[in-house]
């Protein structure tokens, strides 16, 4: 039996499951409240999903809100959209602009690895599409359990394969990300995804559903029982005791079929017949009609019999919560509907008029005949609840920060030095991820300038000009644990610092932010300090956030992960053919180190790998520094200065020189300044970037370096001895070196 509007008002007291649904008492008392009656089953699912944390960020959006202080402008112009978009646009300049966004995937990613992750990859591309653009590329920044956890060797052979074979098969480059392994993500991997896309400013689509008598239309895959989750309960609990077994609760995708998706609604764009447009993501039809009705001038009319169904079954609960893959939802004028149908004919895409923009404020919503939904759809898309959940700084965490890595052993000869080299680089998260990455295709599009494992995936945007991105996603969660703040901070000074490093300028970020359970003071007050640390950091370094996402309940068996707020840069480069590469490039040039390198080892690479130790304070930003650093290196890759250019970050100085030298297999000879050469060696100081240039260059640079105020230190020298050298300390053959930092991840997959 349909559970109709008529049928809600006539019993009021019918017992509906809000709770097993993921609603709260008062949430289920509000949603009667402002319907003036019980919901009928229909308008419960579409409250549930759309009130739920992951659409409504009820936890966080009071946070969220700090952001707005940023600003819409950007060193290359103003923002084109923002925040509350489906995703940021920025001008880039010469009329192109740039949108971007990063979401996660987590949890369905830990149920099925490989749907999971190349679901997040489908969802994210259909964002930028959705905004008018051409998706161009992706990034995906994972986070694992240990790598010879049992559940690590199930969850990422699984999660690597769903992301190339979906991102592969949409033809998009994999430019860039990052893999990092730790305890605290055992049983809850994060399944990070950043697609960036581009257009012209003249190109813009916004989610709104706007022009009286214009219709509605679902185009794409037909709808299926996938990713349906708390509806299922409610269609086959409540409504039909007898029905299926519980739907599945991670979607199934279909590259090919996105890839047509893709292609058909660039020609619909390109023919100007798309008033508004929205992709189908969390909550299915729910999102897509509440969210356009909502932010558009009128109200909306569906007919739940016209959306094609691949699978008979399914209730209208079930319809409207449907998580299908591949879908899309247009408003069109109806002089333009038969063109539209047209065109999605001509690409072999289903396309079926399912509603129209309608007088007045509601959403109504029938199935056979029957009214089965009548609500205000903002109450659905917008104003659900606003939590100011408690937080409290962790009592735990004074005596963290008083155990620091600075009062560790230190190596006490050179032999020690060098081993302590080997096992960091032999250490799962500084060994080589071509084993993943690898199975990533960089290249195709033809327009891939720099990718993995460079500092900052690049593009070309523009054959004629050479104009350009770069983009760098970056996270270290050690140091967010020892402090949020400073480690947010970090992050967003990484990330500016690889796009700067490639001779790009950082423009705006885009940020995922990963946590345990908001209902926990202490996860509140770390998602809390978070935030303030990229808002305080973004106001000086001048990179507004575009947009993003909040991911909670990240926990395993009541632990929660360590706070993960990874910050997704975009840079601009006026021609890529001014880009610095990372490796070096030429015996004979010299290798400097910029910036200042104090005794910081609290969190560090070094403290984990060789000591299996965290805690201390992590280090001190300094954005002013980091600024300064940045126009050096974007000055000096324009003037064609530099041979490489490096971040030091994760496993300091030592890991960036491995790193250069093994790029090319060129060698390096240094003298390590007087000092502790631990500190030297291994300190994770920010602001700081290793180069490598010619002689004829050293006197324009050292001079560029004194204008800005970056400290220049000289090591050594590049060389073609095939080792690498610290005069007085050791010498490391770079074969010895890359047999240890190649072995991990290849040997633990080979074993498994």
């Amino acid at each position: 039996m349909v559970d109709t509007v008529e049928n809600a008002w006539a019993t009021p007291d019918a017992e509906q499951p809000w709770a097993e649904l993921g609603l709260k008492a008062d949430e289920y008392a509000r949603i009667k409240e402002i319907l003036g009656r019980r919901p009928t089953g229909c308008e419960l699912a579409m409250y549930s999903v759309m009130w739920s944390e992951h659409c409504s960020y009820k936890s966080s959006k009071k946070h969220l809100s700090r952001f707005g202080v940023l600003g819409d402008q950007t060193p290359r112009g103003p923002l084109l959209a923002g925040i509350g978009e489906q995703a940021g646009v920025v001008d880039i300049g010469g009329d192109w602009a740039v949108t971007f966004k990063i979401e996660s995937h987590n949890h369905p990613s830990y149920v099925e690895p490989y749907q999971g992750a190349a679901t997040g990859v489908g969802g994210i591309v259909r964002d930028i599409l959705a905004m008018g653009a051409r998706p161009i590329g992706v990034m995906d920044p994972l986070r694992f359990g240990p790598l010879d956890a049992p559940d690590t060797l199930r969850v990422l052979p699984g999660i690597v394969s769903g992301i190339s074979g979906y991102g592969n098969c949409l033809g998009l480059p994999n430019i860039g990300g990052e893999v990092l392994f730790d305890a605290t993500y055992a049983g809850n991997p994060l399944v990070n995804a950043l697609c960036v896309g581009v257009l012209k400013h003249d190109d813009l689509k916004l989610a709104k559903a706007t022009g009286l008598g214009n219709k509605v239309i679902m185009y794409g895959a037909a709808t299926g029982g996938d990713g349906i989750g708390g509806a299922s309960i409610l269609a086959s609990e409540t409504f039909d005791a007898d029905g299926p077994a519980k739907r599945p609760s991670v979607q199934v995708g279909d590259p090919f079929m996105e890839k047509l998706l893709i292609e058909c609604t660039l020609e619909l764009f390109a023919a100007g017949i798309i008033t508004g447009i929205q992709d189908f993501g969390a909550a299915g039809i729910s999102c897509a009609t509440s969210e356009l009705a909502s932010a558009g001038d009128g109200g909306m009319h569906v007919d739940l019999d016209t959306v094609v169904l691949r699978d008979p079954t399914l209730s209208p609960e079930e319809i409207l919560m449907s998580e299908s893959q591949e879908r899309m939802m247009a408003v069109v004028r109806p002089e333009d509907v038969d063109t539209f149908l047209g065109i999605c004919a001509k690409w072999d895409v289903l396309a079926t008029v399912v509603g129209e923009v309608i007088e007045g404020d509601r959403l109504f919503i029938d199935y056979h005949g029957e009214r089965v939904v009548d609500v205000d759809p903002r109450t659905v898309a917008h104003d659900g609840p606003v939590y100011d959940r408690p937080s409290a700084r962790p009592t735990w965490i004074d005596a963290l920060n008083a155990d620091r890595a600075e009062d560790l052993p230190r190596a006490a000869s050179g032999a020690e030095l060098a081993e302590e080299l080997l096992t960091l680089v032999g250490s799962p998260n500084q060994a080589d991820k071509s084993w993943i990455t690898d199975q990533y295709d960089r290249y195709v599009r033809g327009n891939s300038v720099l990718a993995q494992p460079e500092n900052s995936g690049m593009l070309r945007i523009d054959e004629e000009t050479g104009l350009g991105i770069a983009l760098a996603t970056d996270n270290n969660p050690r140091f967010c644990l020892l402090n949020p703040y400073l480690g947010a901070q970090l992050a967003l000074s990484e990330s500016y610092r690889n796009v700067a490093a490639s001779g790009a300028e950082p423009v705006a970020i885009t940020d995922c932010l990963n946590f345990g359970s908001p209902e926990d003071p202490d996860v509140m007050w770390q998602f809390i300090e978070s935030i303030m640390g990229l808002v305080d950091g973004c106001r000086e370094l001048g990179t507004p956030v575009t947009g993003g996402n909040v991911s909670f309940y990240n926990q395993t068996d009541g632990v929660n992960i360590h706070p993960t707020p990874v910050v997704g840069m975009l840079g601009v480069i006026d021609d890529v053919a001014d880009r610095a590469p990372m490796g070096f490039a030429y015996p004979g040039d010299a290798v400097l180190l910029l910036g200042e390198t104090r005794d910081e080892l609290s969190g560090s690479s070094w403290a984990d790998a060789v000591h299996s130790h965290l805690g201390g304070m992590p280090p001190m930003p300094n954005l002013a520094a980091e600024k300064a650093l940045g126009r050096v290196l974007i000055e000096a890759s324009k003037r064609g200065l530099l041979s490489s250019a490096h971040d030091l970050s994760d496993g300091g100085l030592a890991q960036s020189l491995v790193e250069s030298s093994l790029r090319n297999g060129l060698g390096v000879s240094l003298t390590l300044p007087a000092g502790d050469t631990t500190t030297w060696l291994f300190s994770e100081s920010p602001a700081r970037a290793l180069v490598s240039l010619s002689g004829e260059h050293y006197a324009a640079f050292a001079e560029l370096c004194a204008g800005a105020g970056v400290p220049v230190t000289r090591l050594g020298e590049v060389t073609g001895e095939g080792v690498l050298e610290v005069h007085g300390q050791f010498t490391l053959p770079l074969e010895q070196i890359r047999a240890r930092w190649e072995a991990p991840i290849r040997d633990a997959m080979a074993a498994h």
